[in-house]
């Protein structure tokens, strides 16, 4: 019973990443600055330079270390 059920909710939840190739027409929309990583560059310089300025620390966005400077 638990067998069949653990295929069938794997089944279910391989068939939903079946890849389609992007449509040329599609393109379009995913190049809008919206739908950038980090969409307005000036902002999270901002952002980032109030969080370091509150947290005493720099970086946080994958690089290593911390305001310690023990890295």
């Amino acid at each position: 019973m638990t067998k069949c059920l653990t295929v069938i909710m794997a089944a279910a939840l391989l068939g939903g990443c079946a890849a389609e190739p992007l449509k040329p027409w599609d393109r379009d929309l995913l190049a809008q600055p919206e739908m950038q990583l980090v969409p307005d560059p000036l902002q999270n310089s901002l952002d980032e330079h109030i969080y370091f300025s509150k947290e005493g620390s720099f970086g946080g966005q994958g690089v290593g270390g911390g305001g310690c400077g023990c890295n």
